[in-house]
């Protein structure tokens, strides 16, 4: 059984950081592109973030574009997103998804699986 754990949101101020992280399991990490969306509340979902876990290509939404990044760790099938200079409009539940064969981009309702969701909070 596939399963993709989201941990990591939190409660913070504008300006500060955050680091999330999707942990997978029963998968083939290798095999798979895994990002990030999210989700605010009356908006619609956004994609943010993805990387191709076998050559580490990455996309990045302009929204987030030079304050998020995006890694891996293969050892521990874990792809982690460095949130910085956080502002309101960050506000959202943050999803992982991940994609068999996928591009960095996909788009959030493309995903194979997708985890269960960590809320992050920006206040101003």
């Amino acid at each position: 059984e596939v399963q993709l754990q989201a941990s990591g949101g939190g409660l913070v101020q504008t300006g500060d950081s955050l680091r999330l992280s999707c942990e997978a399991s029963g998968l083939t990490f290798e095999d798979y592109s895994i990002g990030w969306f999210r989700q605010a509340p009356g908006k619609e979902r956004e994609g943010v973030s993805g990387i191709e876990i076998s050559d580490g290509t990455t996309y990045y939404a302009d929204s987030i574009k030079g304050r998020f990044t995006i890694s891996k760790d293969n050892a521990k099938n874990t792809v982690y997103l460095q949130m910085n200079s956080l502002k309101p409009e960050d506000t959202a539940i943050y999803y992982c998804g991940a994609e068999k064969y996928g591009l960095a981009w996909v788009p959030p309702s493309q995903y194979d699986f997708r985890g269960q969701g960590t809320q992050v909070t920006v206040s101003s």
